[in-house]
């Protein structure tokens, strides 16, 4: 390993790190190692556009939880820090560049240089001559600001800046390319001058028209359920009925509270924030913090194992990937019998992941002392107790909460996994943003009835780029994605809703052959 380059620059003393830094420039082979996990550098370093940030004891602080902001110590996180850290922060009435005793450090960053990664020359127009069908002068125009792609991610970059700041222990010196050496610096600069574009045409506006009748329909939903039960009675075809639009409105709302965590119903994070917090503690009987903490970490780190909480299930319950699949098969472990798990899939997934959730809810709640989120989710189930004990009894309220419940899952389940686990699962590979999400992601083909029954999640690549985007604007973005991914050669994969749940079961079936192959034969 090479030894870290020395500078003339005065040592510069961080609270966060708790000691002195030598200089203020850093290779990113010295960044490399603050990752938490390498001793003796038993510190977290992320940088941001060119910054080099200490958060060793700030990401325990962090309000989107402190996971999201370990899982890049140590690598760049310009492009994909995500929208959590808002107006709504607990930690808006102190700044800590007003602490007591903290120096702070000026924003003196050395000026960027012009060239690329390895010397190569900036981006302007590409190296390839197919462009797509982006319109003209997409692929022109001079270098974005790095900043334009972390940007992208907060909705106020200026209220973030303020908790940057006193962070900042040095930058990355002149003589370092602008991004990690493993990343493609020309699909990056590509993907921030599409994120200028997108800007411009006012893709990340809300139309609140549009989130009104989405809400408006889920309450009809709902409403008609009850309607339902109170009008026909419990008996056999109005208790399914009831059933079936409860279940409805539950999976609709699973994708409006969806819109409201990406900030992308309002254009205050704060009103997204709090709006969050009712909707899915008092209308469906979850926690929004919950929440928060677990899908930021899927969209920082999509299908990378031990990052990506939505990959837990493996190795307990499912063998994912044929990597990690064959991994666990040559190491002879055997939790359940994976060579079936495509057929234990349509029972056990769904099955077990609403008791998962429901425990895990109250736990973190209780952990974090969360008590106001708490009642509002209890006061979900003192509601709808009393809408339907009076009407049918407590035993058939629960029969009828377990079988909507259970279907709402099943949705759930298909539609949020069609997307992912046919795709690429590996182990935290540190590529670039743009690479990350397509290899995770998989879009799934335009309807009216694909798109309101996944919520416009068959958007998936388009938002796990923009995360904070609208959704009644993904199939705008989509044209422009599809360019960028022709000119670099990147798959962009678009399928039928039914081949799309059918390619969870074969990847399934492919993964525990990988997995028997290696248990039974290497």
């Amino acid at each position: 390993m090479a030894p870290p380059q020395l500078t003339d620059e005065a040592g510069v003393k961080t609270e966060e790190g708790g000691g002195t830094c030598s200089r203020r420039f850093f290779t990113w082979e010295e960044v490399g190692l603050r990752t938490g996990r390498i001793q003796p550098y038993n510190e977290h370093w992320l940088v941001i556009d060119r910054k080099v940030y200490d958060v060793s004891r700030f990401h325990r602080r962090h309000p989107g939880g402190s996971r999201v902001m370990r899982h890049y110590a140590g690598q760049d996180a310009t492009v994909r820090r995500v929208q959590e850290f808002t107006r709504s922060s607990p930690l808006a009435a102190a700044p800590r560049s007003q602490e007591p005793g903290h120096p702070g450090l000026q924003d003196t960053a050395a000026p960027l240089p012009t060239s690329g990664c390895h010397g190569l020359p900036a981006l302007a127009g590409g190296c390839s001559s197919d462009k797509g069908d982006a319109p003209p002068g997409f692929w022109g125009g001079s270098e974005e600001q790095l900043g334009d792609a972390f940007t992208a991610f907060h909705l106020d970059k200026n209220y973030v800046s303020k908790f940057l700041k006193p962070l900042l222990i040095g930058e990355l010196a002149p003589d370092q390319p602008n991004c990690e050496p493993n990343k493609n610096q020309l699909i990056t600069e590509d993907f921030r001058k599409l994120r200028s574009t997108v800007e411009k045409m006012g893709l990340l506006k809300p139309n609140h028209l549009f989130f009104f009748l989405i809400f408006v329909h889920i309450v009809l939903l709902d409403v008609g359920a009850w309607l339902t039960i109170w009008y026909f009675g419990s008996s056999l075809v109005p208790f399914l009925t009831g059933v079936t639009l409860f279940a409805t409105a539950q999976c609709q709302m699973n994708w409006f509270q969806h819109d409201l965590g990406h900030l992308s119903v309002f254009s205050k994070s704060k009103w997204n924030h709090r709006i969050h917090s009712v909707i899915m503690c008092i209308m469906k009987g979850l926690g929004a913090k919950w929440w928060n903490t677990m899908h930021f970490q899927h969209h920082a780190k999509p299908n990378c194992y031990k990052k990506d909480p939505d990959l837990n299930m493996h190795p307990f319950l499912f063998a994912l990937g044929k990597k990690l699949a064959a991994e666990l098969g040559m190491q002879k472990k055997k939790f359940m019998p994976y060579n079936h798990q495509h057929k234990y899939f349509f029972f056990s997934g769904p099955g077990l992941l609403l008791p998962y959730f429901q425990m895990s809810v109250v736990y973190l709640s209780i952990k974090r002392k969360e008590w106001l989120e708490l009642a509002l989710l209890i006061s979900f189930y003192i509601r709808l107790g009393f809408m339907y004990i009076p009407l049918m009894g407590f035993k058939y309220l629960m029969a009828f909460y377990v079988l909507a419940r259970f279907g709402e899952i099943c949705c759930f389940t298909w539609v949020s996994q069609m997307n992912h686990i046919p795709m690429h699962i590996d182990y935290d590979e540190n590529t670039d943003w743009v690479s990350t999400q397509l290899q995770a992601t998989c879009n799934v083909d335009q309807s009216f009835f694909n798109d309101w029954f996944t919520g416009h999640l068959n958007f998936q690549i388009e938002h796990h780029l923009f995360p904070t985007m609208p959704r009644h604007n993904f199939w705008k973005v989509a044209p422009l994605v599809k360019s960028l991914c022709t000119k670099h050669s990147i798959d962009y994969q678009c399928k039928p809703l039914l081949t799309a749940f059918g390619d969870i079961v074969r990847s399934l079936k492919d993964s525990g052959q990988a997995w028997s192959d290696a248990y039974m034969h290497e």
